[in-house]
Order: C-alpha cells, then sequence, then structure tokens
C-alpha cells in the first residue's frame, strides 16, 4: 500500500438533517490520526478540511427531492478536484468525512485514474437511493447510487466520468437496513451485499476472502467507504443513523487487517463521525484505530 497519504477533510453535514458531523473531521484529528499513521513510518500530509459552502436558507426539497442538491454538489466538485490532485501526486488519498454524501467526490476524484474500480462500501445502509426511491430526500443516502451512474446530473456529472464504477465491482459489507427501492436496485444491478445474516452464518474471515479475491481478479485500484454507522452502536456510538446488530469492533479490525495483508486499498475514507452524539470521542477514537489496522498496524 501507498506510504504516502495524504489527508483531507470534508466537514460536510448537509447530506442529511442532523447537525454535528460537519465536526467529524476534527473529532478524528483529535484521536490522534496523524500521529497514529506516522508511527507506521507511513509519510503524512495533512491538507486540512476544504471550505463546505452554508445553504442561503432553510433547505427544502424543491429540486427532486434532494435537500441542499446545490450546496452538496459545490462541495463533491471540491473533493473531486482535491482528491484527483492528491492521486496525481501519486499519494494515498484519506478523506475524513461529514456525512455519507462527501463518497460522491471522493469517488469522481479517484475514477479517472481506474479502468476498473472497485468499491467496498462498509455500511449498515446501501446508499442506493435516488430522489425518485428516497423516503428522506437526504443525499447521504444516495452516493452509491451516483456513483453507479443514478440520480440527478448535477451529481452524476461530478468528475466528468459517469459512471464511475461498475455495480459488478461494488461490495456492500455489514448492510441490515436497507429502503425497497434500494432492495429492487440491488436485485437488478446483482450487487453483490454481505449483510448480517450472511456475515453471521459464514464469518468474517470467509466474506473478506470472497471480496479480496474478487476484488484483486476484475478491478485495478479499490476504494474503501467506510460509515461507522456499519459497527454496532454499542462500538460506535456516535453516528447519525444507528443501526442496533451491526458489525463488531473485532470483526471490522479484522476486515482491515485483511485488506492491509491483501494490499488492494488504493483510496479510503471514514464518515459519519459525529461527536455530538458520541460518548468521550469514542466513535472518532474507533475509526482512528480502524485506519491504523487498514494501513498495517499490528500487535507483534
Amino acid at each position: 500500500m501507498n506510504k504516502n497519504i495524504s489527508i483531507i477533510g470534508v466537514p460536510m453535514d448537509l447530506g442529511q438533517n442532523r447537525r454535528g458531523v460537519d465536526m467529524g473531521p476534527s473529532a478524528i484529528r483529535y484521536a490522534g490520526v496523524v500521529e497514529r499513521l506516522e508511527a507506521l513510518q507511513l509519510h503524512i500530509e495533512d491538507l486540512g478540511d476544504l471550505e463546505i459552502e452554508r445553504p442561503q436558507r432553510h433547505p427544502d426539497l424543491s429540486e427532486g427531492n434532494l435537500r441542499n442538491l446545490r450546496e452538496v454538489a459545490h462541495g463533491s466538485e471540491a473533493l473531486a478536484d482535491a482528491v484527483n490532485k492528491i492521486v496525481e501526486k501519486n499519494r494515498f488519498p484519506l478523506i475524513l468525512g461529514g456525512d455519507h454524501s462527501i463518497a460522491i467526490g471522493s469517488i469522481a476524484g479517484v475514477a479517472n485514474h481506474y479502468r476498473n474500480l472497485g468499491v467496498i462500501w462498509y455500511d449498515a445502509h446501501g446508499d442506493l437511493n435516488t430522489g425518485e426511491t428516497s423516503p428522506s430526500g437526504n443525499i447521504h443516502g444516495m452516493p452509491l447510487a451516483v456513483s453507479l451512474g443514478l440520480g440527478d446530473d448535477k451529481l452524476v456529472n461530478i468528475g466528468g466520468v459517469n459512471p464511475k464504477v461498475k455495480p459488478e465491482n461494488v461490495i456492500i459489507i455489514g448492510a441490515r437496513s436497507l429502503d425497497e427501492g434500494e432492495r429492487e436496485l440491488i436485485r437488478e444491478k446483482g450487487i453483490k451485499v454481505y449483510t448480517m445474516h450472511e456475515i453471521d452464518k459464514i464469518g468474517m474471515t470467509q466474506v473478506m476472502t470472497e471480496a479480496i479475491t474478487f476484488l484483486k481478479e476484475n478491478t485495478d485500484g479499490v476504494h474503501l467507504s467506510l460509515d461507522l454507522d456499519g459497527l454496532d452502536p454499542h462500538d460506535a456510538p456516535g453516528v447519525g443513523t444507528p443501526v442496533i446488530g451491526g458489525l463488531s469492533y473485532r470483526e471490522s479490525h479484522l476486515a482491515m487487517e485483511m485488506l492491509a495483508e491483501s494490499n488492494l486499498v488504493t483510496s479510503a475514507e471514514f464518515v459519519e463521525v459525529n461527536p455530538i452524539l458520541d460518548e468521550k470521542n469514542k466513535t472518532a477514537t474507533v475509526a482512528v484505530g480502524l485506519m491504523g489496522s487498514l494501513f498495517g498496524e499490528k500487535l507483534l
């Protein structure tokens, strides 16, 4: 894995309607992400946070059932440009969120650099809604659909590549809350989903072995998009949309350790850390620990 890492924070909270997740990048830095990664002999460049434009009026759903569409699109364009420049310098983009809508910009920024990009979506949710299927209009429930080329033109055309990823190259891990429109899309596109039922049944080792084997054979780069609500709320309480019955702290570390050993991941983001909803910065600390495992940290 690339030892030259560029960190960029995205204090975005406009993809949903709960304040606080914009402080996620600060909470992750406070939990010691730079120091943790530097201890692994990695070369860290912290680029600070993107400036996110605030809406001029109370957000509504007048634009195709998409909340804060203009501002989210603007922030996504800026992030895509920043991530593209990081990759051009042959550095590993590590993006700190912010709500999960930031994945629109993250994936747009890396998509130009790979012919067959793979995506691991580590999340309780599918984030496969569009304006037509979303119950809420929150764009943080749409970034994977956008990356597949589905949704509003202002979002799907960011970065100049559409679609960014093929459905057969997406692997969702940890799903336990899917809307009906998302279920239909998963069946229609043949997207591989490891629900909590499957993870409980075959175990995380088998899940990651299958995922890594497939991605090694079929992709030339892998983006990891890790939503902290993929973990059980007991281990990661500081998230906006917690769903009980999730992945454990240990299972998540095992997944990251196996990804480190595979040397597959070429970019990553950790999102939905909300310190207002957290307990003594526990969720940000968990995020930093998972980053350590992803970049090769070992006990011995």
